[in-house]
Parts: structure tokens; C-alpha cells; sequence
């Protein structure tokens, strides 16, 4: 024993029995003291009696890794991260268990046997019931980071050792590890050891939301800040919700945050789950003014300046991004297959089973709530504006307005005051009156741009400014007015040839198609049957096997705008509730018959594209069966001939005598 360990053992012995009521200036921190009293008076340790550093074997070693061996692949990218903060200055990093064992450590392999010998190394344990007063067991009884500096050990082995660290929480709010950096000798001021203190909090809070952002992965992930700068960068609470908006975790930083919002303050040194439960539970709408439905308003796509949201009770502004559940997959035995997919009602009501349209809504469903804009293509009359209010009902924007703008439809000298909407007496006609554009109309909601392909070019720059910016500027105005939008646009025409000939702007094109979706026409689709049904509406009025044979061989150049029409006809000059092959549309009482083939003798690739080419792979493949080939690729068999007679290919089968 040399005589600073000595002075130090005489210091610790005068600190524990001064007299409180005697205003003796204190030598210590008041932490560092609280814990001495606690080492001799709680856990009956002898500040006279050095020990030597307590490394646990191998086999015990590892029985606490294994216990917390899932946070610790998380926390090791952090370990390593923080290592090349410090190394140069000779730290070593550790991370122990709630027990204190050292289960991870990163150090110089040249000192391992000095480090060893300290107490700085895999199985070290560092309880403060077992080792003193020391960073590790500190921070663990406290709940606190904070420096145990040199004289500041209760045992005397220690004095040469600086040690920092800081508690992981997880998102329960339970202390599950200490994160520490310790150096075999240091400066003797212990405001040198001021920026490792800084790492260490910084660090243990990359480590805490790393695990937090994994153990919630399946359930809606709030990211908060005060800045609307460093909300999706930074930020300084994390919140999870389960799918009815109750809380079910969150960081340290958010747990304090709410607590204190709630009149709940959290006690200094609280470490246990505890203190967090009050909020495991909790409604978002009790905590937050804003409802769980509008989630949608707040994903990473908008401007972070407009996703600001007041907490309930104080009503300070905090900045939000919202992350949905991640999609989750589950392996059967003998292969991975994806999940099956659960299509909202509105989605799924537009579908009797048609094999090709369902699996676009299936796509439908994984972006109903999505942030990016989509664009649907289809044949006029296919459906675009039922797919398109369907994905509003389906979605978290239901509550707000659905607005369908026809762009072919408007004047072309009226569509950029519908759309931007005007002031007073802004352009001659303009009125007395101000006018809200259709895109405010549709702020909180879905803005729906039907014939996209048809918007005059010198508007498109301005209808890209509001999907870029999130705001739009009324004519005649000088200030422009925030909006929050969700565009879905539609076209019957090809959006890449109109771009090619300059007729659409290229960036405005790749604004709008975030997500694409082709909707089938009619004369494709297996579900006919079903949407007769559907048009028809109820038990009164059938078809007769004629008429349904007719209505099936019929082309639908209309698709399901034609169709509606032709029953609602039929329906209202039918005798008796039965619809007959007379009570049709003019043209639809004559079979219609395919137009001759076209030939082709032999596999010939540079005759057939793509899609002709897989047909005929198909074709040979079941030996010709255009039954099966049309089960299999979930057409009708109507339809099969249809494309086989577009693409000019004739069944062997069907040839006559002389191979025609």
C-alpha cells in the first residue's frame, strides 16, 4: 500500500463519518459520496481492505452473454464506432449486463495483460456490491451517467483508473446494460474526462434507439424533434404504437418528455420499468392533439416544417415522422412464400376474383398509406377513378376530401384558376371574389388527376411546385398557402410517348409515378359474371343464357363504363325482369366473330414481342390445351383467342386439310 492509496483510504473514512449537520465542505461529488456511505453502511465493504479485480471464468462468462446476447450484436457496431473515438487516447470500451459482468469490451491487445490485472476486461465484474464505488455500479444503482475519477473509487486497487459510463435503457423503460469507457491513467483533473462523458451519452443513445428501432419494427414508429431540421436526421424521442394508437414503447428522451407532460415528472435516478409503465398504454389522441387516423400526414416525404403536431396538454409545437410497420414475412416448410396479402374492403370490392386486377390491388394494399404519389394507367371506362376512391377510403386520409379533377374536361383557359384557385379581380373575369383552387379543396385529402396526360405544358411547372414544395400559389397572390395532398393521377395515354414528343414534363413524370398501376379492361377480365351482378343490383331482374353468351363475347371497348350503360339500358326495357339478346344495346344482338389469323408456322422470335413470344412458350408447353393454358394464366378462354388472334398465332389443332 503507497501512500496515496492510503491518504485516499483515510479521505473515504472522514467522508463517510463527518457530520452532515457540522457544514463541513464537501471533498466529493454528493453522488460519489451517496455511494461510499452505501458501500460501508449497505453492503458492509471495508475501504481498508484492497481487493483485487473479479473476473468470473469462462463458463459463467458466458452465461450472461447468452442472456443478453441479442442487445449486444446491436450495441457492438457502437462499441466499435465509439473505440475509434477514443483509442488514440488509451480507453478501452465495455459493455456489461444489469449485473455489471463485462459481456463486450474493445482494447489495445498490447495492454490486455495490464488491463486484465485492472479489472478492464471480458467477466469483470463491476457491482458496486462487489467492486465499490465505480463507474459501472454507479451508473447501475443511479440510473445515471456519469465519471468515477480516480480518488473517486471507493476501493483503493482503483484510484489509478478513470472510468465513464452511462445506462441503456430499453424501450420499457428498464436499465438492461451499462456502456463504459475506462483508461488505465488519465490526467489528474477530472474535468479532463468532460468530452468522454459527452460520448458516452451520445453513444448510449445511438445503442438504445438501434434497439428500440428493431424491437418495434412490427408496430408505427414516431420520430419527434423540436427541429423540424433534425426530425428525420436526429431524432430525440421515439415513440411506438400498436395498431389501436396505444403506446407500447419509447427512448428515455420521450418517456421523460411525456411524463413531464402529463404531470408525472420522473424521479432522479429512477431505473426500473417502473416508472415507465404509467405510459405503456396510453392513447396517442391523450397525449398528443392529433388523431391516430392522421398518421398519414406525417410520414419522411413531406417537408419536415409541415409536420408539426402540438402535444395535448402544454401545446408545444414538436416536429413529427411517422414509419409504418415493416412488412413481415413468414417461411412455410417447404419453401418462403410471401404472406398473404389483406386487401382493405374498399380495395377489395373492386374485384369478383380476376386474377390480374387483383394482384394490382394487392400491390394497392402495402401503399394505402404511403406517402408517394401513384399513377394509374387504363383503358378509358377500365376504372380509374372508382380504383383511385377506393385507395382514399382504404387509407388514413379517409376523413379528408376526395376531389377529382378531369383535366381533359376544363377549358384550358379555366384549368389553371380551378386548379391554383384566384384572388380578387386578378385576371379580367377573374370576379369580386377570391377562389379556392381544387388542390386547396383537396388539403387533408387526396387530389386525384384524372387525364394527366391532357394538362397544358406551361401548367406543369406549377402543378410541380406543389408536389416539391407542399404549397400552392393562388393567381394573383404573392405568398403561397401550404397544403398537404396526397396525388393519385391517371391517364389513358402513354405518359412516356407524350414526354418523348415534349408534350410532358419529365420531372413532373417522375413526381407522379412513385408506385405505377395498369388496371385491366374488360374484355380481359375473368370476373364478368361478378360485375353483371354487381351493376344489375339485385334479384329482380336475370339474364338469360342468350344474353350472357353475348355479353361475354362482346369486345367492352367502353369497359365498365359500357357495360353499366348497356345493363342499365337493358334493364329498363326488359319484360318481366328478364333480360333477353333483343333487350341489349343496338350491336350487341350480333355475334361478333375474331378477325382471321394471322399464321405463324414455326417459333419465329423476331416476329412475335415479348408477351406474344411467352404465350406461345405456354401454348406448347400444355401440347395446345387452350384450356388449361387459359386457367393457368387466369384468363377466360374468350380472351385467349383474342390474344392469340392479335399476336397471329393459330393452334395446330384448328388448321385445315390444306395447313391453313
Amino acid at each position: 500500500m503507497d501512500m496515496r492509496q492510503r491518504e485516499h483510504i483515510e479521505a473515504v473514512v472522514a467522508a463517510i463519518t463527518r457530520e452532515d449537520a457540522l457544514g463541513s465542505p464537501r471533498t466529493h461529488d454528493g453522488i460519489i459520496e451517496s455511494s461510499w456511505r452505501r458501500c460501508v453502511h449497505q453492503y458492509g465493504l471495508d475501504p481498508s481492505r484492497m481487493q483485487e479485480a473479479r473476473i468470473l471464468p469462462q463458463t459463467r462468462l458466458r452465461e450472461h452473454q447468452q442472456r443478453i446476447d441479442d442487445f449486444a450484436r446491436i450495441a457492438r457496431h457502437g462499441l466499435e464506432t465509439l473505440y475509434e473515438q477514443v483509442a488514440g487516447m488509451g480507453y478501452v470500451v465495455l459493455l456489461t449486463d444489469a449485473l455489471g459482468v463485462t459481456v463486450d469490451y474493445i482494447g489495445d491487445a498490447n495492454t490486455d495483460s495490464a488491463l486484465r490485472r485492472a479489472g478492464l476486461y471480458l467477466g469483470a465484474q463491476w457491482s458496486e456490491a462487489g467492486a465499490g464505488t465505480c463507474a459501472v455500479g454507479t451508473a447501475l444503482t443511479t440510473g445515471q451517467a456519469l465519471t468515477v475519477h480516480q480518488i473517486d473509487h471507493f476501493d483503493a486497487t482503483h484510484i489509478p483508473l478513470t472510468c465513464t459510463a452511462a445506462p441503456l435503457y430499453d424501450s420499457r423503460g428498464a436499465l438492461s446494460a451499462i456502456l463504459d469507457i475506462s483508461a488505465l491513467t488519465s490526467p489528474q483533473a477530472r474535468d479532463s474526462q468532460n468530452l468522454a462523458l459527452q460520448l458516452v451519452r451520445i453513444y448510449a443513445g445511438h445503442i438504445e434507439n438501434a434497439n428500440f428501432l428493431r424491437t418495434h419494427r412490427q408496430d408505427w414508429i414516431l420520430k419527434l424533434n423540436a427541429s423540424p431540421e433534425f426530425v428525420d436526421v436526429n431524432p430525440e424521442y421515439l415513440i411506438a404504437l400498436d395498431a389501436s394508437g396505444r403506446i407500447v414503447g419509447h427512448n428515455r428522451r420521450a418517456h421523460a418528455m411525456l411524463a413531464a407532460e402529463i404531470g408525472r415528472p420522473i424521479a432522479p435516478g429512477a431505473v426500473s420499468a417502473d416508472a415507465a409503465a404509467s405510459l405503456i398504454g396510453t392513447r396517442f389522441d391523450t397525449l398528443f392533439d392529433a388523431r391516430i387516423e392522421e398518421l398519414g400526414r406525417f410520414v419522411y416525404s413531406r417537408p419536415s416544417e409541415l409536420r408539426a403536431v402540438p402535444l395535448a396538454k402544454s401545446g408545444a409545437l414538436l416536429y413529427l415522422s411517422v414509419m409504418p410497420p415493416a412488412p413481415c414475412f413468414t417461411p412455410s416448410s417447404a419453401t418462403t412464400k410471401q404472406r398473404d396479402i389483406e386487401i382493405p374492403a374498399p380495395l377489395a370490392a373492386l374485384s369478383g376474383g380476376d386474377a390480374a386486377l387483383t394482384r394490382q390491388l394487392e400491390r394497392a394494399a402495402k401503399l394505402v398509406d404511403s406517402p408517394i404519389n401513384l399513377l394509374v394507367n387504363g383503358e378509358t371506362g377500365s376504372g380509374k377513378e372508382f380504383f383511385a376512391k377506393a385507395l382514399h377510403r382504404a387509407s388514413a386520409r379517409r376523413a379528408g376530401p376526395f376531389v377529382a379533377v378531369n383535366c381533359a374536361a376544363i377549358p384550358e383557359t379555366l384549368i389553371e384558376s380551378e386548379l391554383f384557385g384566384h384572388l380578387p379581380n386578378s385576371f379580367s373575369g377573374a370576379g369580386a371574389r377570391a377562389k379556392r383552387g381544387l388542390i386547396q379543396e383537396a388539403d387533408g385529402g387526396t387530389l386525384f388527376l384524372d387525364e394527366i396526360g391532357d394538362m397544358p405544358r406551361e401548367l406543369q411547372s406549377r402543378l410541380l411546385r406543389v408536389l416539391a414544395e407542399g404549397e400552392v400559389l393562388a393567381i394573383g397572390a404573392s405568398r403561397p398557402v401550404s397544403v398537404d395532398v396526397r396525388v393519385i393521377s391517371a391517364t389513358h395515354h402513354s405518359l412516356d410517348a407524350l414526354m418523348q414528343d415534349g408534350r410532358f414534363r419529365e420531372d413532373l413524370y417522375y413526381r407522379l409515378n412513385g408506385a405505377r398501376f395498369t388496371l385491366p379492361p374488360l374484355r380481359e377480365r375473368t370476373d364478368l359474371d361478378w360485375l353483371i351482378a354487381r351493376f344489375l343490383g339485385d334479384d329482380r331482374v336475370t339474364l338469360s343464357p342468350a344474353a350472357r353468351e353475348r355479353l361475354h363475347r362482346h369486345d367492352w371497348p367502353g369497359n365498365l363504363r359500357e357495360l353499366s350503360n348497356a345493363l342499365r339500358y337493358a334493364r329498363a326495357v326488359c319484360v318481366n325482369g328478364l333480360i333477353d339478346v333483343d333487350d341489349l344495346p343496338e350491336g350487341f344482338g350480333v355475334a361478333e366473330t375474331l378477325p382471321p389469323p394471322r399464321v405463324i408456322e414455326e417459333f419465329d422470335p423476331h416476329r412475335l414481342p415479348p408477351e406474344g413470344m411467352l404465350l406461345m412458350q405456354y401454348l406448347r408447353a400444355a401440347s395446345w390445351n387452350l384450356s388449361a393454358v387459359a386457367r393457368q394464366i387466369g384468363v377466360s378462354r374468350m380472351t385467349l383467342y383474342r390474344r392469340m388472334a392479335r399476336y397471329g398465332i393459330k393452334s395446330p389443332n384448328q388448321r385445315d386439310a390444306n395447313g391453313h
